[in-house]
């Protein structure tokens, strides 16, 4: 049997009743969520490597390029397994890679210290570890539903609250890269 990236487009039934399986407003928060924080990021980044943003200090420290090179993508791709087609080996090996991105991302965090201690931002760093825990144990277990739940909780949580923050306060990294 083929793999279904090879079956042929019309022979294949279509996987969107699959994959639209979080509901509704899970969707949508997602899509949301993804889609927003997707375009914010892709505008910061545009900004700074056309020249735009003058204070790019932070980038001269490892924890935060080893923090922004692991978010960055860990966005939108965690917004596409959300949205895309369940339980198969694309989606089970883009999984394993997102969740190796949001430990990396995770872990670099505890070494980015402003005022030379933690900040409150630091509290996601020990939720994003219990979380990964809980994820790849509820889907070891077969228990799909608990994994569902986990993983969009972890996604608008983890990502996205730390992601509003970033943009959000004056002086941040991705504030100064957006808004100069």
């Amino acid at each position: 049997m083929s793999p279904n990236f090879l079956t042929p487009a019309k022979a294949r039934p279509l996987a969107f009743g699959k994959g639209m399986d979080i509901g509704p407003v899970a969707r949508t928060l997602v899509s949301i969520a993804c889609f927003t924080m997707t375009f914010f990021c892709a505008i910061a980044l545009g900004r700074a490597a056309m020249g735009l943003v003058e204070n790019l200090h932070h980038f001269n420290k490892l924890p935060v390029l080893i923090h922004v090179a692991t978010v960055l993508p860990a966005v939108p791709l965690g917004g596409y397994l959300l949205l895309a087609p369940k339980g198969t080996k694309l989606h089970k090996r883009l999984g394993k890679l997102w969740l190796v991105l949001m430990l990396i991302t995770a872990t670099s965090a505890i070494f980015i210290q402003s005022s030379g201690g933690f900040s409150v931002i630091h509290i996601f760093v020990p939720i994003t570890f219990h979380a990964a825990w809980k994820v790849i144990a509820t889907a070891r277990k077969g228990d799909i539903a608990a994994h569902k739940k986990h993983l969009v909780i972890t996604y608008l949580t983890a990502l996205m609250i730390p992601g509003i923050v970033a943009f959000a306060i004056p002086g941040r990294l991705m504030n100064v890269m957006l808004l100069g």
